[in-house]
């Protein structure tokens, strides 16, 4: 803080701080893209790869289920490994973030914006 400043001081103490977490938080969104998160579905006949930002990355997809007559629940078991990559991906990027503000002081469930 800065001395004979009063409430001036203060208020620049908040703002460096203010500029540290802005700096702490685009260094978060571009780590985000390379933690990568893998959704599961079908006991591991689809598995969706994607970062903690929801960016669907990769498919993979047991040949095995490839029958024309299955092709609704082949459609079911992609979608169901999306979903459970980005459920996954939303999960991290909330741990990310709680760990963020609480080194910064604040609540750890304070929702920032990505």
């Amino acid at each position: 803080m800065l001395k004979g400043l009063g409430s001036l001081g203060d208020m620049a103490g908040m703002m460096k701080k203010a500029q540290e977490m802005q700096s702490k938080m685009a260094q978060m969104q571009e780590d985000m893209q390379n933690v990568i998160v893998e959704g599961v579905s079908g006991a591991g006949l689809v598995k969706a790869t994607c970062t903690a930002k929801g960016e669907l990355k990769g498919l993979d997809i047991d040949p095995s289920i490839f029958n024309s007559d299955d092709k609704e629940v082949v459609e079911d078991l992609i979608l169901a490994a999306i979903k459970d990559a980005q459920t996954k991906a939303a999960d991290k990027a909330q741990e990310k973030m709680a760990k963020l503000t609480e080194g910064m002081g604040l609540p750890a469930d304070m929702k920032l914006p990505f």
